[in-house]
């Protein structure tokens, strides 16, 4: 008898601390503001359509936004327009935009004030990477990446900047970075280059444009899977040197709610004094590794021949 208690204390433990995880991995995944704390505000997210800037979107609706979301695939962003509606009952605008092209740009936003009066947000997510040792790129490729993560940025922040100055209007400005766009990292230079450029806007204007009632802050995350882009980037047993249990002091990657809690918190009003800053949310990884991709020296060229002829594709 005594034996089955000890199994059945031992058992309603397992049960107990099991229900504990489940507990806390459910609020890991609920949002965080309250209802109705983005009501009246319509926010722009670039490449909104997928991935972290669909996740966004999401919670931003949940939370009365109205969502602007662009990209240059029109198809994928009326399919998750019409998904993210159906979910939320908010009320989204999809245009095909290439944020290399300053017209385009342009264009968004004039389309969104026609859809919904004013912008009040822009989230600058849009961006491109080839993991690949620096000297097998070309300069296009280079410039591929380059052109979308920094000069896409400062052409949707200047447009909408100007915009907003010149109707005397309060903005928001959150811009999606690394946190190799201060450490750096090798294999991933383009992007490093890119980012860097992308964090030195956010607090240049941070300052500048503050007279404006315009406030710009960013988002480091870490490693936040997206449904395709991580078989992507990292095919084959590439993603086995990205374990988190050895890469990461909290042994797991990053759940997107939690990413969208706080990008909600730097849209709101909540965070009004805040400015210039950069927020890192990746578990602890940078402190702990440094560059995100410079241990890819042990990688062999076979691999990386793989890596190539798929980028090709």
């Amino acid at each position: 008898m005594r034996y089955i208690c000890l199994r059945f204390n031992a058992l309603a433990g397992i049960i107990f601390q099991l229900s504990l995880l489940a507990i806390i991995s459910i609020k890991i995944m609920e949002g965080m503001l309250k209802a109705g704390s983005l009501t009246g505000k319509t926010i722009i997210i670039t490449g909104g359509g997928t991935g972290l800037g669909k996740s966004m979107g999401k919670y931003f609706l949940e939370l009365g936004a109205n969502l602007v979301i662009t990209s240059r695939k029109i198809d994928v962003l009326q399919n998750t327009a019409n998904e993210l509606m159906h979910e939320s009952g908010g009320k989204v605008l999809a245009v095909a935009c290439d944020v290399r092209k300053y017209e385009e740009v342009e264009k968004v936003i004039k389309q969104a004030e026609e859809e919904f009066g004013q912008v009040n947000g822009v989230v600058n997510n849009a961006a491109g990477n080839f993991i690949s040792p620096t000297e097998r790129l070309s300069h296009r490729a280079f410039d591929i990446v380059v052109d979308i993560v920094l000069k896409g940025t400062y052409y949707t922040t200047l447009a909408a900047g100007k915009n907003w100055i010149s109707k005397n209007q309060p903005g928001t400005f959150l811009n999606i970075v690394t946190t190799y766009a201060w450490t750096g990292s090798g294999y991933v230079v383009p992007s490093a280059c890119g980012k860097a450029g992308v964090l030195a806007l956010t607090r240049s204007l941070a300052v500048e444009w503050a007279k404006y009632k315009i406030r710009s802050n960013a988002i480091a995350p870490g490693p936040f899977p997206t449904e395709g882009a991580w078989s992507r980037l990292l095919p084959g047993d590439l993603a086995k040197k990205f374990d988190p249990a050895t890469r990461i002091p909290l042994k797991r990657v990053g759940e997107h709610q939690e990413l969208a809690n706080l990008a909600a918190y730097l849209m709101s009003d909540y965070s009004a004094y805040v400015n210039g800053e950069v927020i890192t949310i990746d578990g602890g990884e940078w402190l702990r590794n440094g560059g995100e991709f410079s241990h890819l020296e042990h990688v062999p060229n076979e691999l990386w021949d793989m890596m190539e002829k798929m980028r090709g594709k």
